[in-house]
């Protein structure tokens, strides 16, 4: 086969001379480091052209290229990646919160792609699609035995346009009726704000789930709608818990509705000292003195971590539940040729009283590529406004921390074997109506249901006692003591293994919590899940107890440590 001399030539010069271009004004600026950049772009380049030009196999230039950027990308942090033009949308979808499409949430059970939440009022409601509903055909084409990413482009589409669904849908004999769905696309707003109204009569609640487009109006509007409609409103729970963030701008906008105008909410400092900025207030607040408690936890993370840290360091806001993630790094999106892009991570973001609290340093990472975490040692105190100790290095520690509850053995499993999803499947065929989300309540009657559904399906598992029998057989294996001891390890493993049916008995008010939470979701979508949880979610039971306290209030705000 005829080398593809004159080809990769011009690639190689093509790629070298667009690479050397963009890098040429950092090039001038570091001076010191201009021959090194310049040296490896030139083997990069050659490496590619011979690679391209004398691999036994036919390659893929593109392919090649971009497993070469993913790789690079790979060595410095999570969060600076590469957009293809083919990504785009999906980028835009991160940063504005909408798309064209059906507006559905959809998750793998079994073989089928299946509807796990339509978005309440959307494309997909509208045309009568239910959670549970088993997607067989798309405009024709089989999707069975396809995964979620797989289906992705041929459920979205410009607004407007038609798609035909082939389904089957759960009846309440427990059989499945196939069905056709003709779903008209539009134009699909994720709301920042999926809910939000009174807990009580005194406390009003928000959650907020992202930080798009007028995440900061959303929460405005919203805090003026329960201040208009309950004026005998005396305190707000704010959510956070599982925001992975987004747009900087947009956390100062929502801490702005809490904090009056010209307050300094963020501050960034990079590389480039010229982009270093603080970030203040623009606008009068909606209420500056409506005591608050802001719910985080493992999962929230970035601007999340912006609006908390800055409410927590403004003594603004008393913070509940467990340490956020730890994500002080601000990502700036560049432009590249051919409609493509490079998010960047280009500075540490600094809440107002100086502190980072960024978790992971990629810079210095171990053997096996993982970044360093900041060890306690070396965490720095600060003070907040009114001379409470904070710290930095590990994300936001809360003022009252709130141990989660871990979920029992049996409960992972039914869950992540979809029996709690398919049984609430057959529930919501068996029942057209339920009582409202806040009243909905499992009967003892209706969980002995579950149990006899469970019967001759597969939900083992091992509990961590089991475990760590396994571990200590394995370990005498290797030490040469099984033998010896065997015997009494068999007793032992006969007298802890599980029995699923007491299990069930065992933990049944966390299973049937579970189970309301998914059946409530079936009559009132996204909404019903948040307004269901008031019931027995201990971060919210702990905030409401320090909000209709108000000393203890004060106390959390004003004590020096």
């Amino acid at each position: 086969m005829k080398p593809k001399t004159t080809s990769s030539k011009m690639m190689k010069r093509g790629l070298f001379a667009l690479i050397i271009a963009a890098m040429l004004p950092i090039a001038f600026t570091h001076s010191n480091s201009y021959f090194e950049i310049s040296k490896n772009l030139d083997i990069y380049a050659s490496m590619y052209k011979e690679l391209n030009t004398y691999y036994v196999d036919e390659v893929q230039p593109s392919d090649l290229m971009r497993q070469g950027i993913d790789g690079m990308l790979t060595s410095l942090d999570p969060y600076t990646s590469y957009i293809s033009e083919a990504d785009i949308e999906g980028y835009r979808m991160q940063t504005t919160g909408k798309y064209g499409g059906i507006g559905a949430l959809v998750r793998k059970v079994d073989r089928y792609i299946t509807i796990s939440e339509p978005y309440e009022g959307f494309a997909a409601n509208k045309a009568g699609l239910l959670a549970g509903d088993k997607l067989i055909k798309i405009d024709g084409i089989s999707v069975v035995d396809k995964e979620t990413n797989d289906i992705s482009s041929l459920l979205k589409g410009q607004a407007g346009t038609n798609t035909t669904l082939l389904i089957l849908r759960m009846q309440p004999d427990g059989t499945e009726k196939e069905m056709e769905v003709l779903v008209t696309r539009e134009e699909i707003k994720i709301k920042n704000v999926p809910f939000y109204g009174m807990i009580n009569n005194e406390t009003g609640y928000i959650r907020l789930s992202n930080f798009t487009d007028d995440a900061g109006k959303e929460v405005h509007d919203a805090l003026e709608d329960l201040k208009s409609k309950n004026p005998g409103i005396k305190g707000l729970v704010f959510d956070l818990r599982g925001n992975p963030g987004g747009l900087l701008a947009e956390a100062v906008n929502v801490s702005n509705v809490f904090v009056d105008k010209n307050q300094e909410i963020v501050s960034t400092k990079g590389k480039v000292k010229e982009w270093d900025k603080t970030f203040k207030t623009l606008n009068n607040a909606v209420d500056t003195q409506i005591p608050i408690a802001v719910l985080i936890n493992r999962s929230s993370a970035s601007a999340s971590e912006i609006v908390a840290g800055s409410l927590q360091d403004l003594d603004r806001a008393v913070i509940v539940g467990q340490k956020s993630f730890g994500k002080g790094l601000v990502q700036t999106t560049r432009n590249l040729p051919y409609n493509t892009k490079l998010k960047i991570t280009t500075a540490k973001y600094y809440t107002p009283s100086g502190r980072c609290i960024q978790a992971l340093d990629y810079s210095h990472k171990d053997e096996n590529g993982y970044a360093a975490k900041t060890p306690d040692s070396l965490k720095v105190a600060f003070k907040t406004a009114n001379g409470r100790t904070v710290y930095d290095g590990a994300g936001i520690d809360p003022d009252m921390e709130v141990e989660g509850k871990p979920v029992s053995k049996i409960a992972m499993s039914l869950l992540t074997k979809n029996h709690i999803f398919n049984y609430a499947t057959l529930y919501r065929a068996q029942n057209p109506t339920i009582a409202s989300a806040k009243d909905f309540r499992l009967t003892d009657a209706e969980y002995q249901s579950f149990i006899a559904y469970l019967s001759g399906k597969d939900y083992d598992y091992a509990t961590k006692s089991e475990d760590l029998l396994k571990e200590l057989e394995s370990t005498t294996k290797d030490e040469k003591y099984y033998e010896a001891i065997a015997s009494e390890l068999n007793k032992l493993k006969a007298s802890v293994k599980h029995d699923k049916n007491n299990d069930l008995a065992k933990h049944k008010e966390e299973i049937k919590k579970i189970l309301e939470d998914e059946i409530v979701s079936r009559y009132y979508y996204s909404t019903g899940r948040i307004q269901v949880s008031f019931n027995n979610d201990e971060d919210i039971t702990t905030a409401l107890e320090i909000l209709k306290n108000p000393s203890q209030y004060n106390q959390i705000l004003t004590a020096k440590k």
